[in-house]
């Protein structure tokens, strides 16, 4: 069983409000991202949640998603990872890595990724458009204890590139898995691009 973790416990310092809660075509960002892995392969949707976690919990409680909370998101991205993972049930096999600020996220990018798992037997897959690694990456649990003994700089990054003979990478035709909302501006750009 392949379940999406969504790492939405940020404080958006650099965006000055939160980015979960952002409008975004009639949802807010957060639930863009959560429809989209509902409409995708994933088995299941996990929602790490930390910054006004009860705000942002209440615009999810129609969605069938686990939430878990990360009472450490203030040290940032891996410990929003690590409780992800830590709170997987016992019949996950993967996880995909979502980022909660990617509300054009193409569930077929999702699914592609999945079945570059199934295909290959990698227990690592990455996106790429023209070279470049994006979102939702993939990892399987065989490297939960790895993930969950990190601390501190480079934090994912140890594990997503320290095993190249079990990593592939997938090349898909969308541009989105490289952006995400962190300023103002990106928000704006997301709006315009998306006609919004």
């Amino acid at each position: 069983m392949i379940y999406a973790i969504v790492l939405a416990a940020g404080e958006s310092r650099r965006m000055g409000a939160p980015k979960q809660l952002l409008p975004f075509g009639g949802k807010t960002v957060l639930l863009a991202v959560v429809d989209r892995l509902l409409l995708s392969r994933a088995d299941g949707v996990l929602v790490v949640l930390g910054c006004r976690a009860e705000e942002v919990r209440a615009t999810l409680a129609d969605r069938p998603v686990q939430v878990v909370l990360n009472l450490d998101y203030a040290q940032g991205m891996l410990a929003s990872v690590q409780a992800g993972v830590a709170a997987l049930p016992p019949d996950a096999t993967a996880s995909l890595i979502c980022l909660g600020d990617q509300p054009t996220l193409d569930p077929a990018v999702v699914d592609q990724v999945i079945e570059a798992h199934r295909q290959t037997g990698r227990g690592i897959v990455i996106p790429t458009f023209n070279g470049k690694r994006g979102h939702p990456a993939l990892i399987s649990l065989r490297y939960r204890d790895e993930i969950l003994a990190l601390s501190g700089e480079p934090g994912l990054k140890a594990v997503m590139r320290g095993h190249l003979e079990d990593t592939a990478e997938v090349e898909v035709h969308r541009p989105e898995i490289l952006d995400d909302i962190d300023t103002p501006e990106d928000y704006q750009k997301a709006l315009k691009t998306h006609g919004l």
